[in-house]
């Protein structure tokens, strides 16, 4: 592990070698948008929308999972990238029956947010409107997947905090859902531990307690810092 020089946005700051450029320049007060990103977790790169650009190389790179190098160059604020993530955004909305009115999350959703701070007032892509289902065999939550941007968030905080893996990924490309346990309701789980950190993870309105009407829930991840920690320090 070294330090090393880099300018993101024109500002020259450092970092070691070891570290993301998204986490570089968050500790230089520099934003950059993500979805799938969530402190306490593995990095995954799969929502793309803290893709960057970085001087010599001809193709975006995802911040999240790019180490700094002496010398780099980066912007992360460009029209080109403004184009992508409100692209990437508005793909999102069409792929799944996001009705911010009616959900548990509206104004508490970082789709949402992104979508606002994007200034994306509309959908200029055609809807899908897929049939998804809504897992309500849980005994205190629910899962919609209709509202599930397959961020993998309570698949990482399931396998990598509490250890269970309850959640994961089946099929592939548009027809990609997640599941529970071999795809059976999520309340006939034998692996599942209640323990509900996948719910506080989720970005979105996807996962969410029992109960709750428009607008209640309120999430809030931060505690999973500390448990990773904690669970690092024990291994």
């Amino acid at each position: 592990m070294r330090v090393v020089t880099l300018k993101i946005n024109g500002q020259e700051m450092s970092g070691r070698d070891d570290e993301d450029i998204l986490h570089v320049a968050r500790e230089h007060g520099i934003d950059i948008p993500t979805l799938c990103q969530l402190d306490g977790i593995s990095e995954w790169g799969g929502c793309r929308l803290c893709l960057v650009e970085i001087e010599g190389s001809p193709k975006l790179s995802a911040a999240c999972v790019t180490k700094v190098s002496e010398g780099m160059v980066v912007n992360t604020n460009t029209e080109r990238l403004a184009g992508y993530r409100k692209s990437i955004v508005e793909m999102l909305f069409t792929e799944g029956n996001h009705v911010c009115s009616v959900c548990v999350s509206n104004n508490n959703c970082e789709l949402q947010d992104m979508s606002h701070e994007l200034k994306i007032d509309h959908i200029s892509l055609p809807y899908r409107y897929p049939l998804k289902e809504v897992d309500a065999s849980h005994d205190l939550f629910i899962f919609d997947a209709n509202r599930c941007i397959l961020c993998t968030r309570c698949i990482r905080v399931c396998d990598e905090v509490e250890g269970a893996h309850t959640w994961d990924i089946a099929g592939r490309g548009i027809k990609s859902q997640l599941i529970s346990d071999l795809h059976q309701p999520w309340g006939d789980s034998p692996s599942c531990t209640s323990c509900g950190k996948c719910v506080e993870a989720c970005p979105t309105g996807a996962l969410f307690e029992k109960g709750k009407a428009a607008g209640e829930m309120v999430k809030d991840a931060r505690f999973l810092v500390y448990l990773a920690e904690m669970k690092e320090e024990k291994s």
